[in-house]
């Protein structure tokens, strides 16, 4: 298996979305500390820009005040991640 194109930050939202279940959304900071649990707030961004592109393929949605937002691009504000429904 090929791990070239590994990427920590996608990964953490993965499987930080996959562990709370769909239907439940986690906050990203969670994400962030999955990837480096002292250096946080420095991935956050990064976590940030992973979930828009996530968002647009349809895998994880990035939820405000419970709905999912609908342009990923302009949100802002306070955000949290989640699966799509089933």
């Amino acid at each position: 298996m090929s791990e070239e194109h590994s990427n920590p930050v996608r990964d953490a939202i993965l499987d930080v979305t996959a562990a709370c279940g769909a239907g439940k959304t986690v906050a990203p900071e969670i994400a962030a500390k999955a990837v480096s649990e002292k250096n946080f707030q420095r991935v956050l961004k990064d976590v940030r820009a992973e979930a828009v592109r996530l968002h647009k393929a349809g895998i994880v949605l990035i939820y405000r005040k419970g709905k999912p937002v609908e342009d990923p691009d302009t949100f802002k504000g306070v955000y949290r991640l989640g699966l799509p429904a089933a």
